[in-house]
């Protein structure tokens, strides 16, 4: 059996224009990629809910900006690229947009043209990051779910002029992947810029004098993200770029090159001959000389220790002896009268038939003789 995939294009290339420092999202949606089925166009335009799933990288090389990031919940969900590109990022881009039907095994593409532009005067100074508890990043990703979360940050900072920044998983910061539990989110790290600044509520909250927990609820600020959105309060981080940074004055770059310090000599490659005969005696020697100090110590134990017959006479009584040289003289009186059986063997032991010929043995007896008279051994007769 022999699997085909068909791989066909029926996209235009689709240009999109990123701006520094502001976030970018593109939504890769399952109904306008699945036009690029063959199994689509032969069903005239039916739209099934195939499980399709995505991938993305440069035009030229198998991997992404490392400033673009691509994410797909399930194979029944839109894909997002997503991501926030910087002043390096500048210029043009071509992203390989690949969708994948997992059912009928056919793959369509498109290319992505990303021009990310800078726009002048466009400063966010002031940045604030909340860090949202409950939800995952392709929830907050939705343009509807952004605006939410900007009304809610309006609130408690009197700016109109908001933006976010950018939307970061907190899987991609190291976190865990929460436990498949109801409730449970990976959590999601939104920042939030400005061109005005900081409310005090925020610097408050944000201030480390303040010793908090996970389930503090604002000590300044008015909760008013709850219940769309749970907040950490002991994890909001200002970032304030108002104020140019200024070099250290003792620190004085240098050119990259080592001071002269003499010619460099390597070691040679050349090996010493090295003696190792008082090695090998000292490891044959002290091992063998331990074995034999414990060798005389245990036949001292075992030959000079001994208490002796003598000694162990004297110490035993006459009754104790008398018993023990009994018991050996009854025992070799035994031995010697089983070495001298010289009798007739009993009629129990006698065969019933001879060994050799197979002949029956008559009986010795009338058949109608008292048996119990007759003696065991017939030299007792």
């Amino acid at each position: 059996m022999t699997l085909l995939t068909t791989i066909s294009s029926i996209f235009a290339d689709q240009t999109v224009k990123p701006i520094v420092g502001v976030l970018f999202l593109h939504v890769l949606e399952r109904g306008h990629y699945q036009e690029g089925f063959q199994s689509f166009q032969e069903a005239k335009g039916i739209v099934t809910n195939s499980s399709i799933t995505f991938s993305a990288n440069l035009d030229d090389h198998p991997d992404r900006p490392r400033w673009l990031r691509l994410t797909q919940r399930t194979a029944y969900h839109d894909g997002m690229l997503y991501g926030t590109p910087t002043l390096e990022d500048i210029g043009q881009r071509i992203i390989k947009v690949t969708a994948y039907n997992r059912e009928t095994y056919e793959t369509t593409s498109q290319n992505i043209i990303i021009n990310v532009e800078q726009i002048i005067g466009l400063k966010f100074p002031y940045q604030v990051e909340f860090f949202v508890k409950n939800k995952d990043v392709e929830e907050v990703l939705v343009f509807e779910v952004q605006k939410q979360f900007k009304d809610r940050v309006q609130s408690i900072w009197d700016s109109n002029h908001l933006t976010i920044i950018n939307i970061t998983s907190a899987l991609d910061r190291g976190g865990r992947v929460p436990l498949p539990i109801e409730g449970r989110k990976e959590g999601v790290y939104v920042k939030v810029g400005s061109n005005i600044p900081f409310s005090s509520c925020l610097e408050e909250e944000a201030s480390p004098d303040e010793q908090c927990d996970d389930q503090q609820e604002p000590v300044s600020c008015e909760d008013t993200f709850s219940p769309h959105f749970i907040i950490d309060w002991c994890n909001i981080l200002l970032i304030d770029k108002s104020k140019p940074d200024i070099p250290d004055a003792d620190l004085i770059p240098g050119d990259g090159v080592l001071t002269d310090g003499g010619e460099y000599n390597p070691p040679s490659n050349s090996i010493e001959d090295r003696d190792y005969y008082l090695d090998y005696v000292v490891t044959i020697t002290v091992p063998l000389v331990i074995a034999l100090i414990l060798c005389l110590i245990l036949t001292y134990i075992m030959c000079c220790r001994r208490e002796g017959v003598e000694k162990r006479d004297t110490k035993s009584s006459d009754i104790q002896l008398v018993h023990h040289h009994s018991i050996q003289d009854n025992t070799s009186e035994l031995r010697d009268l089983a070495k001298s059986r010289d009798g007739i063997r009993p009629l129990s032991t006698l065969p019933m038939f001879n060994a050799r010929t197979g002949e029956r043995a008559p009986p010795r007896l009338p058949f109608n003789y008292d048996t119990s008279r007759v003696p065991l051994v017939l030299d007792q007769q």
